[in-house]
């Protein structure tokens, strides 16, 4: 069995992801739509990482959820059937409600393939509505933050 996604390194953390052939539309380049699922894969292994965790289970646990509230892309280049590239993840903002996380995909060279900005908002579980950050997430994102600007991502060798 071959791997396609896994944890690469943690300061950055960084998710190394080999793109499957069903992921790639009849010209064999990756359809539009899996770049939202390799995202949103990559915050569910960031959130299991801060949290120490299933990221689902510590969630409910302190009864919120982090469904998103924005997605945007720039996408760089196309990627095809068992290219492998590195996604690495940064919080670029921490809100009230809300964070960004940056997602930056790039190729063994060091080429961009995309980035992402993903804003989850905070909300109550039972009843769907926005509140503020809870301090277990907030606390686990603005130590991440500390300690990548204390060791800036150097990159790493595929």
């Amino acid at each position: 069995m071959i791997c396609t996604e896994y944890v690469a390194g943690t300061q950055p953390f960084v998710v190394r992801r080999r793109v499957r052939w069903g992921e790639c539309d009849p010209a064999g380049v990756v359809y539009t739509a899996s770049f939202s699922d390799y995202v949103i894969s990559f915050a569910e292994l960031f959130y299991g990482f801060l949290f120490d965790g299933a990221p689902q289970a510590v969630k409910n646990h302190h009864g919120f959820g982090t469904p998103t509230r924005a997605l945007e892309f720039d996408f760089r280049r196309s990627l095809k059937p068992d290219e492998t590239f590195d996604a690495t993840v940064e919080v670029e903002a921490i809100r009230t409600r809300t964070c960004t996380l940056v997602i930056t995909a790039r190729m063994a060279d060091g080429e961009i393939a995309f980035v992402a900005r993903l804003t989850p908002v905070c909300i109550r579980r039972d009843a769907r509505e926005s509140i503020e950050m809870p301090a277990v997430l907030r606390d686990a994102l603005e130590g991440y933050r500390a300690r990548c600007a204390e060791q800036p991502y150097a990159g790493e060798s595929q």
